[in-house]
């Protein structure tokens, strides 16, 4: 119960997410997206959000159930090679998770996603939060030119918008 309590308040009090991605900010994260799908055929979408609701923090409802619902929600998924990915972060629990499509399993290790986060987290850490995303989505990128490269001439062709979400 105390740790449900303190997990509560912290829900509660981290504050909005557009407080910390300010227009300008969100902006940037959108162009290095735009940047990275050029070297590349998949497709990246961010999505941040502050904290959750007060019934889903009763619930119990981790960082990675919200990721693997912002991945549904945003269709992440429809994408037409399967390779579509999600970087989410959950400022309040300080998660970040990253949700890929099923054609990226077996190209992209667990451990290749985890290094993407631990990258983003040491710039949170320094309270550079639209540095450690873009960091994120720029690793995202190397990964996903790595199995999805950009064919010579090929144009990206955007299946999904660029502009990060607020959850």
């Amino acid at each position: 119960m105390a740790g449900t309590l303190k997990r509560l308040f912290t829900h509660l009090f981290t504050g909005n997410a557009r407080a910390r991605f300010p227009a300008t900010d969100m902006q940037r994260i959108a162009d290095a997206i735009a940047a990275g799908e050029k070297r590349h055929r998949g497709e990246i979408c961010f999505a941040v959000e502050g904290g959750l609701d007060v019934r889903d923090v009763l619930r119990g409802v981790q960082a990675r159930a919200r990721a693997l619902d912002a991945f549904g929600r945003l269709r992440v998924w429809d994408t037409a090679a399967n390779n579509g990915v999600l970087v989410y972060l959950l400022l309040a629990d300080h998660r970040i998770e990253i949700v890929a499509d099923r054609g990226l399993a077996g190209l992209v290790s667990d451990e290749q996603w985890r290094g993407v986060c631990l990258l983003m987290e040491e710039r949170l850490r320094a309270g550079e939060y639209t540095d450690a995303v873009v960091a994120g989505v720029d690793s995202v990128s190397d990964l996903m030119a790595e199995h999805f490269p950009q064919s010579p001439g090929g144009a990206d062709e955007d299946e999904l918008p660029n502009q990060p979400v607020f959850l």
